[in-house]
């Protein structure tokens, strides 16, 4: 039995025990091989949380032959959609009882505020696991009419089989949801490989599974850094398929590791240079409101973040202003404080890029209307910032910032504003705000992103596909689409009536 260590939360007089072992078969244990540790950092007061330990290839090795062993006996074809569906629900019934906990938790390694954490993060996960419950029995294939007399034909949706999932440290709990969900309600056994920045939650999540009930070795969870385990699973010959959601550089390594391996099938949830477009007819009030949830909300640490907002020329001066104000409004503090809207970005690593981008901005021209001064003591809190006067050749017009920094632009008519939307490698997200019901039917379909919002941005729902174009990622996430990614279509000819004659 590996390690517990007791997690002091000083805000809310409460204490947690965490496990930081490697979760396999249903217990957390020790390292085969490794002595390495991943340090929690607590982004907001830049101290080390506790300590978990670096899994290494060798125990990948172990997870995925307890994956594969789970699958070929008590799960894959084994079990019932009736029984997953109720072990899904069961989760789900556990997490929403230690919802508040995980938050906290959440806050502390990750920095976002407790109340977004729950209400929002955790909150979508109940619902996500819940959806992919309702799922679980209802897989079905069809019947094809071949020849009514002789022959029939029908497809079976299998269970992909084993699953890699490389999560991100911007949403740990739901992306958690997003990977695990479907993948159990279509049969699939998991090996998870949280992010080195944000493992804790994950490791509390894996303690829900036993005690919901899943059969040993169905969800494996192995803490390790992303040239390590991320890397082990990618090129590992017995995992069936990886799911990674994170940057475009290191889904690329992936894509390529799963196809020098086994040819493993991939999804990929990447990275994002999304527009939104505020239109002359739009409610000015209700656009700005938007506008700073897409590139503020999560502290702009968000795959979607509306980092580029192009105002029609008409509207401007009055809107950028208005803009301004709004931002100033959300109070970037410490999670456990009830007035902040957002948190510190995650890491120093993330804090110095960020910063960098900050400085570029200014360097190359462009003009600051809010922001641009780093706080004084200790943690990694960027406060909001909002660049004027941009160029479309700029780095942070061009370039995924991940942060609270978002690039204002302009322009005279709807092709034009297509067009500037338009121009980046990215296809993840977009938006438009406008009034005109004729421009928002031609704007959204122009528009070159797996997912546009008319008078919103940034909400989803889990009944909803998800997932990019170009150089955003392969496949989609949510909604039953999300199934195909974790289901392989097998047809099956029956020949009930005809004779062959032989030799030919």
């Amino acid at each position: 039995m590996a390690h517990i260590v007791k997690i002091a939360i000083s805000a809310t007089q409460r204490e947690v025990e965490v496990p930081t072992g490697l979760f396999i078969n249903n217990e957390f244990v020790p390292s085969a091989d490794s002595k390495e540790l991943i340090h929690a950092i607590n982004p907001a007061t830049e101290g080390v949380i506790c300590s978990v330990v670096a899994g290494s290839e060798k125990d990948i090795n172990i997870a995925v032959a307890a994956a594969r062993n789970a699958f070929n006996t008590t799960w894959g074809k084994n079990v019932t959609g009736f029984e997953r569906s109720r072990l899904l629900n069961k989760l789900a019934d556990l997490v929403e009882r230690d919802q508040q906990i995980l938050a906290e938790i959440e806050s502390l390694n990750n920095g976002k505020p407790v109340k977004i954490a729950r209400d929002f993060d955790i909150g979508d996960t109940i619902q996500c696991l819940r959806y992919y419950a309702g799922w679980a029995d209802k897989i079905v294939g069809q019947t094809i009419e071949v020849d009514n007399k002789k022959k029939l034909a029908f497809t079976r949706h299998d269970p992909i089989g084993v699953c890699g999932q490389i999560i991100p440290w911007n949403y740990p709990i739901n992306m958690w949801a997003w990977k695990v969900a479907p993948a159990l309600a279509c049969g699939c056994t998991i090996v998870m490989k949280p992010s080195e920045l944000t493992p804790l939650t994950a490791l509390l999540l894996s303690k829900l599974i036993a005690e919901a009930g899943f059969p040993p070795g169905v969800v494996n969870t192995i803490p390790s850094l992303g040239p390590v385990g991320g890397a082990a699973l990618s090129a590992h010959r017995d995992v069936d398929k990886v799911a990674f959601t994170g940057s475009t550089a290191t889904g690329r390594k992936i894509m390529e590791a799963a196809a020098k391996s086994n040819l493993k099938k991939v999804s990929l949830e990447l990275g994002g240079k999304s527009p939104q477009l505020i239109f002359e007819s739009a409610d000015l009030d209700q656009a700005a409101n938007w506008a700073c949830l897409g590139i503020l909300y999560n502290t702009g640490q968000d795959c979607t973040a509306g980092s580029r907002l192009y105002v029609q020329e008409s509207i401007y001066d009055k809107f950028v202003p208005l803009l301004v104000q709004k931002a100033k409004e959300l109070v970037i503090g410490d999670g456990f404080d009830e007035s902040s809207g957002g948190g510190p970005v995650v890491s120093k690593t993330q804090y110095d890029k960020v910063w960098g981008y900050i400085e570029n901005g200014k360097a190359q021209g462009a003009k600051l209307a809010l922001g641009g001064q780093k706080r004084p003591g200790k943690g990694f809190f960027v406060d909001p910032t909002i660049f004027t006067d941009i160029k479309q050749d700029m780095k942070i017009v061009r370039d995924e910032i991940f942060g609270p920094v978002l690039a204002v632009g302009k322009f005279k008519t709807e092709e034009e504003a297509i067009t500037l939307a338009n121009d980046t490698s990215y296809g993840l997200g977009a938006g438009l705000h406008s009034n005109d019901a004729n421009q928002c039917m031609r704007v959204s379909s122009a528009l070159e992103a797996g997912t546009v919002w008319v008078n919103q941005y940034n909400l989803l729902n889990n009944n909803v596909p998800f997932g990019g174009k170009k150089q955003s990622g392969i496949g989609r996430e949510l909604g039953s689409y999300a199934l195909e990614e974790y289901t392989s279509v097998k047809a099956v000819h029956w020949n009930f009536g005809e004779q062959l004659d032989w030799p030919l």
